[in-house]
């Protein structure tokens, strides 16, 4: 073999050896890609604990006072919250047949109801565990404190969570679409006058001031009138504190809300106050006495579609 055919075929070799490499390294390449692929697919959101990579197919879900935003989006819990024999009366219809599982989270009543993720609130001090000690159960989210008291926002963040985010805006715009339509229909009912919303309990009263609970629905979102002393109450304080019957004399509402069950002992109380019967909505028999507070008292997007059905059945004639 001449020097020439020599060189070529060495050469040839070298390349051949040369493009063998190169495709076993991208095989290499490639099978490598799917495990990057399962890596990126991990979802991560920010928490108060910082950040929190959402676990996969959860079925059984603890959420203990936030159930309302679960049922929202579609999905049961495995336990309700609860306060001895007292729950949220008005999600009932969803969960009557539900354990319930006390407010301060005992971990043997978590424990014994497996869940596979635990949200919490983001005051942590109220429960019984720590949040390692929740942790260890059951992969925990805790909310952050703009995501525990805003209910658009937590129905935004379970959305993320449960893989449900078009159905947390679908609900959104619908609830939206209801608040522009009960305005209507409020403001041709009851035009510029004013409402109040008081709950009696025991024999104490508590008067909404503009931003607690449900009232936040009527002033904010349905944009009705609100009375002198609301607004001399300023904003609601954590602590809610009851109100005298002779403070109530001030109460220059047109229409009070007057939640109550049957046969409380402030309706009587009231009945017999010639202090209360001298306030505008009493005399003009526009005090209105619904039995259950429940939703009232609470903020979500089903517990706030509740209150506007209540005020509409109320207020418009």
């Amino acid at each position: 073999m001449n020097k020439f055919l020599h060189n070529r075929l060495f050469l040839l070799i070298v390349t051949i050896g040369l493009i063998t490499f190169l495709a076993a390294c991208g095989n290499n390449d490639d099978s490598t890609a799917p495990q990057d692929d399962t890596k990126s697919s991990d979802v991560v959101i920010d928490s108060s604990k910082g950040e929190f990579t959402i676990p996969q197919d959860t079925k059984q879900i603890l959420a203990p006072y936030h159930e309302d935003t679960l049922l929202a989006l579609g999905v049961k819990p495995v336990a309700k919250w609860a306060i001895g024999q007292s729950v949220q009366d008005y999600l009932e219809p969803e969960m009557k047949e539900l354990p319930t599982i006390e407010w301060n989270l005992p971990l043997e009543q978590v424990l014994s109801h497996e869940p596979d993720l635990i949200i919490l609130e983001s005051n942590l001090d109220s429960y019984e565990g720590s949040y390692d000690d929740y942790n260890k159960i059951a992969p925990t989210y805790v909310m952050t404190e703009e995501t525990t008291s805003d209910w658009r926002k937590q129905l935004e963040v379970f959305g993320q969570i449960l893989g449900k985010e078009d159905e947390a805006t679908q609900a959104i715009k619908e609830y939206d679409d209801t608040v522009a339509d009960a305005k209507a229909q409020l403001e041709e009912a009851i035009g510029d006058e004013t409402v109040a919303i008081i709950w009696t309990t025991g024999d104490q009263f508590f008067v909404f001031e503009k931003d607690r609970h449900s009232a936040e629905v009527l002033y904010s979102e349905l944009g009705v009138q609100i009375p002198t002393l609301i607004e001399e109450l300023g904003e609601a304080a954590l602590q809610w504190s009851p109100i005298s019957i002779e403070k109530l004399s001030e109460l220059d509402a047109d229409h009070v809300i007057l939640l109550a069950e049957e046969g409380e002992q402030g309706l009587q109380t009231l009945e017999n106050s010639d202090v209360w019967n001298s306030t505008p909505a009493a005399q003009n028999g526009n005090v209105y006495i619904l039995n259950d507070a429940s939703n009232w008292t609470n903020k979500g997007l089903i517990s706030s579609e509740k209150t506007i059905k209540d005020l509409l059945d109320t207020l418009v004639k």
